[in-house]
This record gives structure tokens, sequence and C-alpha cells, in this order.
């Protein structure tokens, strides 16, 4: 044995434990590896941007005496009763079967609480989700799980699913063990048995086919609803462009970062695009076409705090979505259940095993011993605080950029920490008027 002293251990970047603990997995299970959320790779984000406040050459505005207005109309172009909602924050679509009865209860009380919309998702409309929820967008998506003419005529918007960001060109899945007799009624589907959506809308091809499904929805709903069109953030420019072409009301446009109830890991972590890099790219669509501000902007995916919502709203955006955020609110993956989640094999804040239907909160569950637990009323005021703190916070970082509405904020109020973020935003890299991809210095 050499007398010389031995190099430390080193473990490889590429094959990183959690890379080698997947390989295993892998070739353990002959099976890849199925999870809900959305992406865990650190990509550049909304906390990469800095607000640049007044002070001189800007005049701020007083938090305690003068306005700073929150309120956004949706659905402006063609629907007869567009939306006006309080606050430019609103509930994305996520399905009952994804998500027990009372959380989707919690999500529509809470959203009437705070002023704003929640979304159906997946398989249909439910009477509890209905009647908590003053402004209600209806889904239709590829499945047509549980839809009918009749909901659509009930819901306030209706919003065509083209694609998730979390799976942009793949379909939705909800395992057997969350098919429950409900579940399965409402979707006209055998209980207890794997479901896979589609991954396209079954009766259209392209956005000319997409252009009369538009026309067929608001003949069904007499052109009063708002129509939206919801599409993952892959190739954001064309698709917001042919979303508008189709005659879309509204976008809604989801980064990579979007969760989903369950799909593929590789899916969530290869696909798509990260949000922050989408939002410039559709703007710029709609302005090309003379339509921003015409045609409202949603921006979804990775949303978690006012300052976010200040900063896509600055970028372009009329209103945002949250999903995985409302559900933190709601109690997901709260600290205080660590022990059932240890026995479950993982922790709190590391759950995501929600096609199991074995969720210790009662949210991403149908087991009625499960979901039980789960107090809607409570659950919909902790969303409503919620909702207020985000609206405040996007108030106070607007105000100090001497703005009275929060859609006044424009990309010139931020900079970016980071080359890439700075590229992204199309905003200047801080302490210099260089935005990369576009000279200066």
């Amino acid at each position: 044995m050499s007398d010389f002293p031995h190099t430390p251990p080193r473990m490889s970047w590429t094959f990183s434990n959690d890379t080698n603990a997947e390989i295993r997995r892998a070739a353990a299970s002959g099976i890849y590896d199925i999870r809900g959320g959305g992406s865990k790779r650190r990509l550049p984000h909304f906390d990469d941007l800095l607000f640049l406040g007044a002070s001189i050459s800007r005049y701020p505005l007083e938090g305690y005496r003068e306005k700073c207005a929150t309120d956004v109309w949706l659905g402006t172009r063609h629907a007869k009763k567009p939306i006006h909602l309080d606050i430019p924050v609103t509930i994305a679509g996520m399905s009952f079967g994804s998500l027990s009865g009372p959380a989707k209860e919690a999500l529509g009380r809470g959203a009437t609480l705070a002023g704003t919309s929640t979304t159906t998702g997946d398989g249909g409309m439910t009477e509890e989700e209905r009647g908590h929820s003053k402004t209600l967008v209806y889904q239709y998506l590829p499945s047509r799980y549980g839809m009918n003419p009749d909901d659509l005529r009930r819901a306030d918007a209706i919003e065509l699913v083209v694609g998730q960001g979390a799976k942009p060109g793949g379909g939705g899945m909800l395992l057997g063990q969350k098919i429950s007799d409900r579940v399965a009624e409402m979707r006209t589907l055998p209980k207890g048995i794997d479901q896979r959506s589609a991954c396209r809308h079954p009766d259209w091809t392209g956005p000319d086919d997409m252009e009369i499904k538009i026309l067929e929805l608001r003949e069904i709903t007499d052109w009063e609803k708002p129509i939206y069109v919801k599409v993952g953030g892959a190739r954001p420019y064309y698709d917001t462009a042919l979303s508008v072409k189709a005659g879309a009301d509204v976008v809604v446009l989801d980064g990579m970062q979007g969760g989903t109830a369950a799909t593929q890991d590789v899916f969530i972590e290869h696909v798509g695009q990260p949000t922050l890099a989408c939002i410039p790219q559709a703007v710029k669509a709609l302005q090309d076409l003379g339509m921003h501000r015409k045609v409202q902007l949603i921006v979804s995916g990775g949303i978690r705090t006012g300052a976010d919502v200040a900063k896509a709203l600055a970028l372009g955006a009329d209103a945002v979505s949250i999903g995985t955020a409302a559900l933190v609110a709601l109690g997901d993956n709260d600290p205080k259940l660590e022990e059932e989640y240890r026995k479950l094999g993982t922790t709190a804040g590391a759950y995501d095993d929600w096609h199991e239907g074995k969720d210790p909160a009662g949210i991403t569950t149908q087991d009625p011993e499960l979901f039980s637990r789960f107090d809607p009323v409570l659950g919909g005021r902790r969303l409503a605080n919620y909702l207020k703190v985000m609206t405040l916070e996007a108030q106070t970082l607007a105000r100090a950029c001497g703005k009275n509405h929060l859609h006044n904020l424009e990309p010139e109020d931020l900079c970016a920490l980071t080359i890439e973020a700075a590229a992204m935003a199309g905003v200047p890299l801080a302490g210099t008027s260089w935005i990369p991809g576009r000279g200066g210095y």
C-alpha cells in the first residue's frame, strides 16, 4: 500500500447520487418514474430579476394615501360578458379526481373571498366547486371527461386546453387508485382502472380547425363567455399568434415550472421552456399583431409571491395563475404531517406521489378517510389570506416604482442579476444597459 495520501472520494456531477438512484430504480422496475408537481431543477426564474425602485429620477407613491389599483378585465375582445376580477391572481385548473371534493370546494371559497376566479380542470364541474365559486372557468380538454353543454353555459369562461407547461405535447394521467365511484361516473370510466388523457383534441388538428371549435363554443354559450386558449410554454411566440388568429379572447401561457397531477418525470424535467423565457415571446407576438392588452395574457408556472406577480405583469402579462402554490396554501406538504409523510417514504416539502392517492393532507386523494380530514372552510380562508398577501406585496412594489396600477409596471422597471435572465426577460443586466443579444455594453 502506498505511503502517499489518497485523493478524497469525488462524486461525478454527471452521475450524481440522484442520477444513480434513478438508474437503479429503472433497472429494478423496468418502468419510468411517474410523479406530480413541477420541475425540480434550478431554472432561471423571477428571483433573477430586481425592481428599480423610484428615488429622484422616478417618483414613488405613498402607500397609505395614494391608491394602486389591482383589478383586471379578461375576455374583452369578443365576449358579451367579460370577466372583471379584483386581483390579477387566478387559480389554475386542477381536476376533481386529481384533487378531492373538499379541496375543490376550498379553492372556490378562497378565490371568491379574494375576488378572483378558479378553474375546473379535467374531469368536469362539481357542484361544490360551482356553488362556492363566484367566477368559475371551465376547462375544455382533449379527454372531454365530464364535458356537457349545460356546464359550459353555467361557467363564466371556457378555457380550451391545448397544453400544460409540465408536459407540452403530452396528455394527463389519473391512476386507478384515484378513480372512485364518483370520479368514474363523472368521467364515464370504469372504477379503479388507470386513465390516460389524449395529448391532442380528437376533432381538430391545427389552428384553422381550432378556430371552428372556438366558434362552436361561442355559439353554444351565445357569445357570452370569454374563450381562453391554454398552451404549454414550448413555442410561445407562434402558439400565441395562432391562438389570436383562431379567435381567443385570452391566452394562458404555462411555463415548465407549472405543476401536474401525474406524468413522467422525464417529461416534467426535459420538455418546455422556463416561464421567464416564455413571457416576452408571447408579449412580442401580441404586440406584432396589435393585440397586446386587447387579448389578455395570463401567465402560470412557478408563481409563488407578490414579487413574482409584479414581475410577470411588468414583462407584459395581464394576470397570473397559481396551482402548486394554492395547494401549499391549503396545507399540502405541511411539516406538521411529517410523521405521516415519512411512513410514505418521503418528507414534507418533497411529497410528489399525488397519483397514489395517499395524501395525508386530504388534498390530492379520493380516499374518504383522508379527505374527511380536510376542512374546506378553513382551507378557503387560508387561500384567501395568501392571495391577499400576494396582492399587497405586488402593490408595494408597484408603488415603489411610482405606479398607480399594477398594469402600469413595465420592463423599464426591471434589471437582471444573471446574463441568462437578462437575455430571457429582455431587460438589462444589473449595473449596465446591456441586454444580451441586443447590443449595447
